[in-house]
């Protein structure tokens, strides 16, 4: 019964070990129809459960976290998203070796904020880099149309009142509110360090997934 049991353990920890390579794509998975006579079902039923558990190694993606933006202002910045809606969530400064390995650069120490939505479920992470300084790669001003991230969009109740605010702050429109059929009103501002953001009020019942439809 002692031998029995030795490789019973043996083969539940090959399989744990297969699973875990298949996982990482290193190896057939041990769960496909293929690879069934190899396992009892006891087996499988513990590789299910055992790949259930390993948590982001399964490659499922659980959500988008939060953007980055790097600014040279951060309490303007700060004010420019807390005036949109947005609240601070924390700030601090981060720096050490943990950060330069991350970030490919040497001898970081940087200032950042953390800004929430309302809702709980976006976020924009305001970066100040003290070392090494930040660098500017295109004007601040850059059109729409320019290659790369260029814009965050907002959902908001009342389009006219969050434009006037923010144009307080500074904002410019980029173009003018326009309407989109009898769904929405949107529009693109520019606020602090040339920061893009869309705002969308949506009118009716209706939404972009009635446009675009479900895949």
């Amino acid at each position: 019964m002692r031998a029995r049991g030795r490789r019973d353990s043996h083969r539940q920890n090959q399989l744990v070990l297969a699973l875990s390579d298949s996982v990482l794509e290193l190896n057939p998975n041990p769960l496909a129809a293929g690879n069934a006579s190899r396992y009892t079902p006891g087996e499988r039923r513990n590789a299910a459960r055992f790949q259930s558990n390993v948590g982001g190694r399964d490659m499922t993606l659980q959500r988008m976290d939060n953007v980055l933006i790097v600014v040279e202002d951060l309490e303007a910045a700060k004010a420019f998203f807390v005036e949109l809606g947005m609240e601070l969530e924390g700030q601090t400064t981060v720096e050490g070796p943990w950060v330069d390995r991350i970030v490919g650069l040497e001898n970081v120490r940087s200032e950042i904020a953390m800004m929430r939505t309302p809702d709980g479920h976006g976020r924009i992470e305001l970066d100040k880099f003290h070392a090494p300084a930040a660098v500017r790669t295109e004007p601040k001003n850059t059109p729409v149309n320019t290659l790369g991230i260029r814009r965050i969009m907002f959902a908001v109740t009342d389009i006219d009142d969050v434009v006037a605010r923010l144009q307080k702050r500074g904002a410019e429109l980029i173009g003018e509110v326009a309407q989109y059929e009898d769904m929405y009103r949107l529009c693109y501002l520019r606020g602090p360090e040339g920061i893009i953001v869309a705002l969308a009020e949506q009118l009716g019942n209706k939404s972009v997934t009635d446009v675009l439809g479900n895949p």
